[in-house]
């Protein structure tokens, strides 16, 4: 069976009866039978969060909707909780702390678990942080608020369902270009995926489209011919660089993360 789609949000999205992005979703999870599993462990407030997202999915028409309670490397350990696992055709992992999805999850029995059953055909979504944990790599939370004194940002591990990837979210709203720019400037071989809030790539198949209300923007630097990055007295970093691919896509546009190409809309000629 091939693997199951990804629905990676960029963060705040719509949570209403007419809201694109969950709406995608649930369509998607209900291909299958089985519900939905809410992971919450990113978050400080799981309850409230959980509580959240129940509502609007059974607000949506979906009858069984769990949370999977994760709070130390012991549980996503546990058999029982990677056997709940088993029983989901999709699992819904929330905002918070990318760092602390790493941390308690990776290279668990409960990671191995969620990679089985994608493979298998299993549908995941990510928001937020749930969004950069499923890239290989990950911008770490803690390490990247950019000031005037340093532009360097800090790399982490991430779940690796994509490869060669950093996914960043809240990316226009909050003002990430500089940083997501700086990470891939310092590691060129990987491509770098910025997601607007309320707006998702829906990755299958090696392609991703976009879905929702703004823009997606992809920096590619494996084309690049020159990156200098300088250090001042004070610390702080400067980049100079040339040759860096950039693409931005809106709702309906697609984009090959294989050759990574601009795919058009169906329906219109490139």
């Amino acid at each position: 069976m091939n693997c199951g789609e990804l629905l990676i949000i960029g963060g705040a999205e719509d949570k209403c009866l007419e809201g694109e992005v969950l709406n995608k979703f649930v369509e998607l999870a209900t291909h299958n039978d089985g519900g939905i599993g809410i992971l919450p462990t990113a978050s400080e407030i799981p309850e409230e969060v959980s509580a959240e997202y129940i509502k609007i999915f059974r607000d949506l028409g979906v009858n069984r909707v769990e949370v999977i309670k994760l709070d130390s490397r012991q549980d996503a350990d546990d058999p029982a909780i990677c056997e709940q696992l088993k029983s989901f055709s999709a699992i819904f992992i929330s905002g918070g702390n990318q760092s602390r999805l790493s941390e308690l999850i990776g290279k668990t029995k409960f990671h191995d678990a969620l990679s089985k059953a994608w493979h298998k055909g299993m549908v995941i979504a990510g928001t937020s942080a749930g969004a950069s944990i499923l890239g290989k790599y990950m911008i770490v939370a803690a390490d990247t608020m950019l000031n005037a004194n340093k532009l360097k940002v800090e790399i982490g591990v991430g779940f690796g369902f994509l490869d060669g990837l950093i996914i960043d979210q809240h990316f226009s709203q909050r003002g990430r270009f500089d940083r997501l720019l700086s990470a891939i400037a310092g590691n060129k071989e990987i491509m770098g995926i910025g997601i607007d809030e309320n707006t998702a790539i829906l990755v299958k198949d090696g392609h991703f489209e976009v879905v929702g209300q703004h823009q997606v923007l992809v920096l590619d630097g494996s084309t690049s011919d020159y990156i200098n990055i300088t250090s001042s007295d004070n610390g702080s970093e400067e980049l100079t660089l040339s040759g860096f691919n950039l693409h931005a896509l809106t709702r309906g546009y697609r984009f090959d993360l294989l050759t990574r190409k601009l795919l058009m809309k169906k329906g219109i000629q490139q």
